[in-house]
């Protein structure tokens, strides 16, 4: 019944009358959101803390600027974590490559890095996200990711080593 309510006040193609004047879609969203504002709340409610815990989630994310400086001043360490046909295509100078893939098995290898600072940089930006989740429960105190991937550095220009 709740559901019938909820389409016909939204969706129904007939008009609704308030006096004289006709309303439109978004003047009836708009008493919706009004006359229900617990069920807007709860939903606005959800909305928020979905996008908190995804920002959580993503770990601390630097622009291409922000991780050249981290590279130049603190010397960082760049984990790349595409394929190696995609790194060999371009990638920043010095970075280490450990695709996603094999990253459980080869992690041993960064344990004696735990002391510098760490940026992993994918193809997007979104696969970093989990790597740096993975890390920081190793115990890796540094780590962040690049936000936009290389994606976002070759479309800044920035220099790669082929």
């Amino acid at each position: 019944m709740q559901f019938a309510c909820v389409y016909s006040a939204l969706l129904a193609p007939r008009p609704i009358f308030f006096g004289t004047h006709t309303t439109s879609r978004m003047a009836r969203f708009i008493e919706f959101l009004v006359t229900h504002w617990m069920l807007s709340g709860l939903w606005l409610a959800l909305f928020a803390a979905l996008f908190a815990y995804l920002s959580a989630k993503a770990g601390k994310g630097l622009s291409p600027q922000q991780t050249t400086l981290l590279i130049n001043r603190d010397n960082a360490l760049v984990l790349d974590i595409r394929e190696h046909k995609d790194f060999e295509r371009g990638h920043i100078v010095e970075a280490v490559n450990i695709p996603f893939g094999k990253l459980s098995e080869r992690v041993v290898e960064l344990d004696k890095k735990k002391d510098r600072p760490i940026v992993v940089v994918c193809q997007m930006g979104h696969q970093a996200a989990e790597v740096v989740k993975l890390l920081s429960e190793r115990g890796f105190t540094q780590v962040s990711r690049m936000s936009g991937g290389m994606s976002e550095w070759y479309t800044q220009g920035l220099p790669v080593v082929r």
